[in-house]
């Protein structure tokens, strides 16, 4: 794994002159962020030695570096997901790369179901927790103290101090959001009735298929991490109602200019 990350971030290097402040992965539907970065490179994922390559619609698939609320960005324009087949390593090998490259802040996005009745589809939610319901850890293996110990703490994994700052710009811009639990599975199937009301119990506001191994191993990094949700489907009350992949995108497309306002705004203050 180490000589992987070094091979990949040298060809990295070596085709952009950006040292990037702030990793970004960009969710499903919400890759139009990127048409806010002021680009100075995009590197296609399969150029890239060793990465993965993203085969799921509303994920374009390539890496940005330049500029956003006055920060070196590098953006993941489309991510990796645990139901394309992918180890959970691969999956998060794009966060080690970001860790070889000395980010000092994680950006994580995703469109989610929601569980929590104060909810609304188009609804943004911050993430201040997460359960990993995933078949899997990304840290499961051989440990390489190069890259993190052996057993991190979890009880802190999304910064407390930024998510306030996060709240405080929504405030600023007249329109609110949530604060609450993600909870993370393999998918792809979407969630049934009783899986909804299960994770509910549980304590889970809304669900999706990624994020969670991207922040655990950026936690693993020592990397700071902000994580959003955007609701774009409603489930664990009342009547469930049928959603396809192209209606979640839609849903998410629609909210996406205000988490590009929190996240430009929020890098302002960094």
């Amino acid at each position: 794994m180490y000589e992987k990350i070094q091979k990949t971030t040298e060809f990295i290097k070596s085709k952009t002159s950006i040292s990037p402040e702030v990793g970004i992965v960009l969710g499903s539907g919400l890759g139009n962020l990127g048409n806010h970065i002021e680009i100075e490179e995009e590197i296609a994922y399969k150029d890239i030695p060793h990465f993965p390559i993203s085969t799921v619609e509303g994920h374009e698939g390539k890496l940005i570096f330049g500029h956003l609320g006055g920060k070196k960005v590098m953006a993941m324009q489309g991510r990796f997901h645990f139901y394309e087949g992918y180890s959970m390593q691969e999956i998060t090998f794009p966060i080690r790369i970001m860790q070889a490259l000395n980010i000092k802040l994680l950006i994580l996005s995703n469109a989610a179901g929601g569980m929590n009745k104060d909810f609304k589809v188009g609804d943004i939610m911050l993430i201040n927790d997460h359960i990993n319901l995933f078949p899997g850890n990304p840290l499961i293996g051989a440990n390489d103290k190069r890259l993190g110990t052996r057993f991190p703490d979890l009880s802190e994994v999304y910064d407390k101090a930024i998510l306030k700052k996060a709240k405080t710009i929504a405030e600023a811009n007249n329109f609110n959001v949530h604060e609450g639990v993600y909870v993370g599975t393999s998918g792809p199937t979407f969630e049934t009735p009783a899986e909804y009301r299960h994770f509910r119990i549980i304590g889970g506001d809304t669900v999706g298929m990624s994020t969670v191994p991207e922040a655990i191993v950026a936690h693993h990094a020592g990397i700071p991490c902000f994580a959003a949700s955007i609701v774009t489907d409603l489930g664990g009350f009342g009547d469930v109602e049928q959603v396809s992949h192209e209606e979640v995108l839609k849903a998410a497309e629609e909210a996406e200019p205000k988490l590009t306002l929190i996240i430009t705004e929020l890098l302002k203050t960094m």
